[in-house]
């Protein structure tokens, strides 16, 4: 069983800056597929950006340049440096990873981090 724990969430004005965390449990964390999504309220919840094993890296294409996905497989931990925040980012953000297994994928979430733009 995979956990995943984010951190970083909270309040930031517009134009501010957050690095989100999510730290998973196991040790096939290295053989994962890691992504974030969001959810903003009242709409559903959309891909934001995943990061392979062989760490490449693909954004949805409204954030390309402000939001940058990095893995670190020594810490077990996956984060999302978030710059130029705008109120319409403000969301619960969720990590997900995918873990391959005999035959089929894993797939986890972790519980959400709130992120708030406001002034």
């Amino acid at each position: 069983q995979v956990q995943l724990v984010e951190s970083g969430g909270g309040l930031v004005q517009p134009g501010g800056s957050l690095r989100l965390s999510c730290a998973a449990s196991g040790s096939i964390f290295s053989a994962s597929v890691l992504a974030w999504y969001r959810q903003a309220p009242g709409k559903q919840r959309e891909w934001v950006a995943s990061v392979t094993s062989g760490e490449s890296t693909n954004y949805l294409d409204s954030l390309k340049g402000r939001f940058t996905i990095s893995r670190d497989n020594a810490k077990n931990t996956v984060y999302l440096q978030m710059n130029s925040l705008k109120p319409e980012d403000t969301a619960v953000y969720y990590c997900y990873a995918e873990v391959p297994r005999t035959g089929y994928f894993s797939r986890y979430w972790g519980q959400g981090t709130r992120v708030t733009v406001s002034s």
